[in-house]
């Protein structure tokens, strides 16, 4: 095999890596939007703080790295169903751009308190696959990598068993459909919503986990929710495949950019895509059209 193409290979693999991060991140917007109809920008936000919980429970507490994952993703969990059952229901019925203003000052509340309570220093804990890779031909391919990818495959999976087979999880998607009707039915539809901002909040934090040990646990980790609506205008709008796509096609293209452009194109190829998307193809990838006339 060539350089060249070992090298693009290579760039390929770190770029699905990442971009599996961002694909959780999308995954919990669009089930957030679909579940409520906001776009959550505090949702970055989730994702920094948990970084920093995961960091305490490893480095101040001394907390084996399973467990602090797990209680990371439970406080996440928490605080995501507080946000929606406490601060955002109060706000149902009015128009989209009054949840988008809460939302983003949730996002510099939760900033600010990290800030408070951490400091602004950047820092970094080790996980049981730090500083090991995996040599396949003539690929390095980090270890961390390849269980980011993994832990994306199979919350992917679990999260399609279960939308498509639980009953709880067709509850979810028929009030995602049409919460009067499901509401009529029998659903709780205003649990379920909790419920869902529950998952997403689980999900960032997963993310803020894996994500920390390669961008260092940092304020600026909240910049992941841009790359993520990226990949949610990029895949479509309110499609499910489509933030999965989204993201990995992000992170590849990102990973490229940083080796074949100039400099500095790979920390805004994400919206240079996003604002291209929207020009030229604003359906997106897997999205359904929605035209109007005028």
């Amino acid at each position: 095999m060539n350089p060249q193409t070992l090298q693009i290979l290579q760039l390929t693999l770190n770029g699905i890596a990442i971009g599996s991060i961002y694909a959780l991140v999308a995954l919990g917007l669009v089930m957030i939007y679909k579940a409520t109809e906001v776009i959550n920008f505090a949702h970055g936000d989730i994702l920094m703080g948990s970084a920093f919980v995961a960091w305490g429970l490893i480095t101040i507490a001394g907390l084996p790295f399973w467990l602090a994952v797990i209680i990371t993703m439970l406080i996440a969990a928490g605080i995501s169903w507080l946000l929606e059952a406490r601060v955002m229901r109060v706000i149902v019925g009015q128009p989209h751009f009054a949840g988008a203003m809460l939302t983003l000052a949730i996002a510099f509340m939760l900033r600010g308190a990290v800030s408070m309570a951490f400091g602004p220093s950047s820092r970094t804990f080790q996980t049981p696959w730090s500083g090991q890779s995996t040599h396949v031909g003539g690929l390095v391919i980090a270890d961390l990598n390849l269980v980011i990818i993994a832990a994306a495959l199979i919350i992917t999976a679990l999260l399609f068993a279960f939308l498509r087979f639980s009953s709880l999880g067709i509850s979810i998607q028929a009030a995602s459909q049409n919460q009067l009707a499901a509401y009529l039915c029998g659903i709780p539809v205003k649990r379920l919503n909790s419920f869902v901002w529950a998952m997403a909040g689980a999900m960032a934090a997963v993310g803020g986990v894996l994500l920390a040990p390669i961008a260092l646990v940092d304020i600026g980790l909240w910049f992941v929710v841009l790359k993520a609506l990226a990949a949610l205008v990029l895949g479509g709008f309110g499609s499910i495949p489509g933030a999965i796509v989204g993201g990995l096609l992000i992170g590849v293209v990102e990973q490229l950019a940083g080796v074949y452009l100039p400099d500095g194109f790979k920390d805004v190829m994400a919206y240079l895509v996003l604002i291209a998307v929207l020009i030229l193809y604003p359906r997106g990838l897997l999205g359904e059209a929605h035209g109007r006339r005028v």
